[in-house]
């Protein structure tokens, strides 16, 4: 819902779940801070206040970094979209800097689904509050939405410029002044948002656990570390062993029953229950104005009625943890 929270159509509070009533319903305890460390062989996590804290059984889903390696030379016009609450804190003073501004230049680089959706959502936003500026959008030479039916890629490539968004396929590396295209061009910009790739947390490399090539926890089919069975992850921090997934939320959200139920079965001596990620899954890409994209494998669709199918599904999820959270947590006990 973070597209549509910048395009002006939800509050804050719409897009989030409230942890405190979920910890609560279940009885555990919670601690607000960053993880800086894990030793797996001493069962521990480090924090940043210097806490560590052990365990017996241990689950990570904190998701990735975004990797801004080439866009370090922006310097302060630099927001990575990740972490998540570092960009729902500055893009209400971005969109105010845009306000005050004549001629204010916005550059998203990223062609993934993160990328579009914001490039898309600021330009609505700048329109709603009457910006004058522009919203460019950097990806690279293999074009919109890699991965994606040619159909997607097509629908998403017409709407952009129908709409004004400046779009430029080409790699790109940044400069005090914008992105420096790999044609020569230069790109001006008063502001960079990354929706680039991703990259593993830095002390995953020293936590002793067993990693993929890339520096992700390599997980088997039960999302459990390969090498230390008390710990699972799920999300963008892990990789399969055993099958090639995408990084994307829809594998996040569906893993999370069933490693509820994996957890459980490690306190307990159960049987682990393996995650069968689909062939394929359905994405719903949000355009800026109430309007969206589904894509399914090679089946595509567009309109506003695909956007009022998105909105619905995303305000049911999050109505889901929100109004009774007891009822989210008996069901998985119960099953187990």
């Amino acid at each position: 819902m973070l597209p549509g929270w910048v395009a002006g159509h939800y509050t804050q509070a719409e897009c989030w779940v409230d942890l405190d009533h979920l910890i609560q319903a279940a009885g555990a305890r919670g601690v607000l801070d960053h993880i800086v460390g894990i030793d797996a062989a001493r069962r521990s996590v480090r924090l940043a206040q210097g806490q560590w804290i052990e365990y017996d059984v241990l689950s990570l889903d904190i998701g990735s970094e975004t990797d801004t390696s080439w866009l370090q030379s922006l310097g302060d016009k630099l927001l990575p979209v990740k972490p998540l609450d570092d960009f729902f804190a500055s893009w209400p003073r971005i969109l105010a800097a845009a306000k005050a501004k004549k001629n204010y230049k916005l550059v998203v680089v990223g062609g993934g689904a993160a990328g579009i959706e914001l490039a898309l959502a600021a330009q609505q936003a700048f329109k709603q509050t009457g910006v004058d500026g522009c919203v460019d959008l950097v990806a690279s030479e293999s074009g919109l939405l890699p991965g994606h039916a040619k159909g997607v890629q097509t629908r998403v490539q017409r709407f952009a410029e129908r709409v004004g968004l400046g779009l430029h396929l080409a790699r790109g590396v940044g400069t005090p002044d914008g992105v420096l295209l790999a044609t020569g061009q230069l790109v001006p910009a008063d502001l960079v948002i990354a929706a680039t790739g991703a990259r593993p947390v830095a002390w995953l490399a020293h936590s002793k656990l067993g990693l993929d090539a890339h520096g992700y926890i390599l997980v088997d089919k039960y999302h459990r570390s390969v090498s230390h069975p008390n710990v699972f992850a799920a999300g963008d921090i892990c990789a399969r062993a055993d099958a090639v997934m995408s990084r994307s939320g829809v594998h996040a959200v569906h893993v999370g029953p069933v490693l509820g139920q994996n957890l459980l079965a490690a306190l307990s001596g159960g049987t682990l229950r393996p995650y069968l990620p689909k062939r394929r899954s359905l994405y719903l890409l949000a355009c800026g104005p109430c309007y969206a994209v589904a894509s399914w494998g090679h089946w595509s669709a567009e309109g506003q009625w695909v956007w009022r199918w998105k909105d619905w599904i995303d305000r049911g999820f999050i109505r889901r943890f929100s109004e009774n959270p007891q009822t989210q947590i008996a069901p998985m006990v119960e099953n187990n």
